[in-house]
């Protein structure tokens, strides 16, 4: 499989609206925990978080597949309660705010209209809580999610309306929150993946689930930045007990033929490259099992 990602699910609820969101006036009124201010600046530059964000999407990847493929719906798998009113805490909004994104996705993926506007309706309140409502056009959000999506026109925007709500949260310092938002989305995609690769075989769907390894080790990177604060140790630690199976995956690379692009007036050359993931059933079954059971643990987060 190319390491082109299609950024579907980021496009699904990250985009950007026509307004000069830049302008906003609404104010920070939240406190950061002592655990993360005591980190003093993070170390971690745009260029490697903008990275990070194009990676982390590569799960969408699997739900092109899905509707290529024909997949059933997975609907025993998405989150059985819908709802913003009991989420306290910060930590707990941002990470919820990635997994109804994620399940979200499936529900327009699947064409489940009537059950979406409940993880819309989620979604803005948890944005607005934490502030980066602004950063989401609620407006389009609804049109995709009972009209369809046109993945290509929505990639670029989708990509620019996360980074800028990551430019935001670092500049009020609360850039643990954009990292909670992208594990809470890769985490649950990756859970309504591995459950659909358990009750039918798709070799397609199971090789992107394999390429993941390489994703999970920049998530755990950007988590690892804040494992000072307890909450984040605990869901580090969880985590890294799906990466030990993950590590048993093997992958290795076959160079493609260069390619030459446009890019700023230049021409440049891209050497494009293949990944070929090796693992054997037992390794898939053995993931899949590890990623249901820690989601079980840490979905009520």
């Amino acid at each position: 499989m190319t390491k082109q990602v299609i950024v579907w699910l980021l496009s699904l609820i990250m985009i950007v609206s026509c307004k000069n969101i830049g302008e906003s006036t609404v104010e920070d009124e939240f406190v950061v925990p002592d655990s993360i201010a005591a980190l003093g600046p993070i170390e971690i530059t745009e260029d490697a978080m903008e990275d990070v964000i194009h990676n982390i999407a590569s799960t969408v990847e699997i739900v092109a597949l899905v509707n290529i493929l024909v997949v059933p719906f997975p609907q025993k798998c998405l989150s059985s309660s819908v709802s913003a009113s009991d989420i306290s805490t910060n930590f707990n909004k941002a990470f919820k705010i990635g997994v109804y994104v994620a399940d979200l996705g499936y529900l327009n993926i699947f064409r489940k209209t009537s059950s979406a506007i409940d993880y819309i309706t989620a979604i803005k309140q948890l944005a607005d809580d934490i502030n980066i409502g602004q950063y989401i056009d609620f407006d389009t959000l609804k049109r995709l999610a009972s009209t369809g999506h046109n993945i290509d026109s929505l990639q670029y925007l989708s990509v620019r309306s996360l980074n800028k709500m990551d430019k935001h949260l670092r500049e009020t310092e609360r850039s643990h929150l954009s990292a909670l938002i992208i594990t809470g989305l890769w985490f649950e995609g990756m859970y309504l993946a591995t459950q659909i690769a358990k009750d039918n075989n798709y070799p397609e769907i199971n090789e992107s689930i394999g390429e993941q390894k390489i994703v999970l080790n920049d998530l755990l990177l950007i988590l690892n930045t804040y494992k000072k604060d307890k909450k984040f140790a605990k869901l580090i630690k969880n985590i890294e007990t799906v990466k030990k199976e993950f590590d048993k995956v093997e992958i290795t690379y076959e160079q493609g033929e260069p390619e030459m692009v446009k890019k700023d007036g230049m021409l440049v050359i891209i050497q494009n490259e293949t990944s070929v993931v090796h693992m054997t059933e037992i390794q898939l079954e053995n993931i899949i099992n590890k990623i249901e059971e820690v989601h079980n643990m840490i979905i009520e987060i």
